[in-house]
């Protein structure tokens, strides 16, 4: 008697991911804003793209979107340990099998029929994004209230380091964000499934 069909994507891993998505485009946007009154590099980001319009706008935005994104993280990461999806979607994976996969990808023969299997290259990606995430809200701390986190704050070099390290996890991020999206175009399908859902035998 075959198994009962159940969600690939249930409805608390759809809701998690795009208030994720939400929280990540704001803090993005508004965080290139405040990085342009204080630029690390020699460029600064186009205002168009920014958000707040002004520095205090701009960090009004940040403040209200990291809370959005540690509270909705933790809320996604517990869900995930609790029900052991993190254990059967993202493990196990080894540099072998990340190799192996992402080679298949490169030849297009990579399949994408099952949606409850991840293969060893997004395993990879997921992990590394959960915790690109959590550096870059811990870099933020230091950056808020550097004097009431010293041990972090030495951790990450000190104050400018911590605004280094915090911009480059969020290049990283929107990195990881523009590949997602390619490979959403490249498989649409999978948009499909994080909206409504879908039913994958067991």
């Amino acid at each position: 008697m075959p198994c009962p069909p159940v969600s690939s994507h249930p409805r608390w891993l759809r809701l998690t991911h795009w208030l994720n998505a939400l929280a990540v485009l704001v803090m993005v946007t508004s965080g290139w804003r405040i990085y342009n009154a204080s630029p690390l590099y020699d460029f600064s980001f186009p205002k168009g793209i920014t958000l707040g319009g002004w520095l205090g706008g701009a960090l009004q935005w940040h403040f209200a979107a990291m809370w959005f994104l540690a509270v909705n993280g933790l809320v996604y990461l517990a869900c995930n340990l609790f029900s052991g999806r993190l254990k059967r979607r993202f493990f196990p994976v080894s540099p072998k099998g990340v190799l192996h996969d992402f080679w298949a990808a490169l030849r297009g023969k990579l399949g994408h029929a099952d949606l409850n299997h991840y293969n060893q290259v997004q395993r990879l990606a997921y992990l590394f994004v959960m915790v690109d995430i959590t550096l870059l809200v811990l870099s933020g701390l230091v950056l808020w209230k550097s004097v009431q986190f010293p041990l972090l704050r030495e951790l990450l070099w000190g104050y400018e380091g911590a605004r280094h390290v915090h911009f480059i996890a969020m290049a990283l991020l929107v990195a990881f964000v523009a590949v997602h999206l390619v490979m959403v175009a490249l498989v649409p399908k999978t948009l499909l499934a994080m909206i409504v859902g879908r039913k994958e035998p067991i």
